[in-house]
């Protein structure tokens, strides 16, 4: 549970360009794969408890609150904890989710909200819904209670469907590097046990700078633009992960060949559009990259920057244009 308490936070408008929503297709824009529609995902969150009206009422002073795990977030004057919702988008304020996803997840009113030390007045603002609420935003991004947080200090909902999360002003970025729960540098053996060899082999990536974003766009010879990490690693997608809900296929003796990506900050890109890069919080507890949605991956068979080994093993791995999409040879 969160320790609750007021405390000042050095709130800037980078700090909380919170996610803003994957991209919904389901396909990075060329996959054939059709993802679920939002409204079958917030169903399936039916039958939480029925809404106190602590859950329901303007937040009043809000305040950010310490939780052990999460870092900084911001709750209500009662201590329930706020949330986002990566379908949602900020610029303009929009919120997907209504009718039966607003049982359970709702919407904060905007009318009588004061702000603790900390918070900018300017990040903080209103979205009129199509249900007539006027509905508080933070950093343009609607904010929500959840149904199943029973007491103040609850975080319950955060990370539910891999699109519901926490506010977090100061953590919403991570730090570049963040650790994914292994070295990086470490090549392990087994794996994907799907076969193949693929790859190319190319040596067309840029090489690793002091100075090179988290993750940019370099180009290959034979598969033209593709993403790379910090390293000048390309990166790939597996396609038996899906973008909504956010799930990986890539467990146990997978992980052993194919390294989740590290986080970046969604400053630290370059050629990559920031609204694309959104955390991803795996089952095994390991922070994953994803673009639109889509887990990362490095693979340990490249053993230098622009190799491109990985590409089309098993039939399932291939690297990412900055869409998010497959690049396919």
């Amino acid at each position: 549970m969160a320790t609750w308490r007021s405390r000042t936070v050095a709130l800037t408008a980078a700090a909380i360009m919170l996610t803003a929503g994957c991209g919904g297709s389901g396909s990075g824009g060329k996959d054939d794969k059709a993802a679920p529609s939002a409204p079958a995902a917030q169903e399936s969150l039916d039958g939480a408890a029925p809404v106190a009206d602590s859950r329901s009422g303007p937040a009043g002073q809000l305040t950010l609150a310490d939780d052990p795990n999460l870092g900084t977030i911001v709750s209500d004057a009662t201590g329930f904890t706020l949330y986002r919702f990566t379908k949602d988008s900020a610029n303009p304020a929009v919120s997907a989710c209504s009718a039966a996803c607003a049982k359970v997840w709702p919407p904060v009113p905007s009318d009588g909200v004061t702000l603790p030390t900390g918070i900018d007045a300017d990040l903080v603002g209103s979205v009129k819904r199509a249900d007539g609420i006027s509905q508080l935003t933070l950093a343009g991004l609607p904010l929500y209670r959840y149904a199943k947080d029973a007491k103040p200090g609850q975080i319950s909902g955060d990370g539910i469907d891999g699109a519901w999360f926490a506010s977090l002003p100061e953590n919403t970025i991570p730090s570049p590097g963040e650790a994914t729960g292994g070295s990086p540098d470490t090549a392990g053996a087994g794996g994907d046990t799907t076969g193949g060899t693929g790859g190319t082999g190319g040596t067309g990536g840029s090489g690793t700078t002091a100075d090179q974003p988290g993750l940019s766009v370099a180009q290959d010879p034979e598969l033209g633009a593709i993403v790379v990490d910090a390293k000048g690693r390309t990166l790939y997608r597996f396609t038996k992960d899906t973008d909504w809900p956010m799930t990986t296929a890539c467990t146990g003796a997978c992980l052993e060949k194919w390294k989740p990506a590290a986080l970046v900050g969604k400053t630290d890109v370059e050629g990559i559009a920031s609204k694309l890069v959104i955390p991803f919080n795996r089952p095994d507890g390991i922070k994953q990259q994803t673009l639109d949605c889509w887990p990362l991956y490095w693979f340990t068979g490249d053993k230098q920057p622009g190799d491109t080994n990985g590409q089309g093993v098993g039939g399932t791995w291939f690297a990412v244009a900055a869409d998010g999409s497959l690049v396919k040879s």
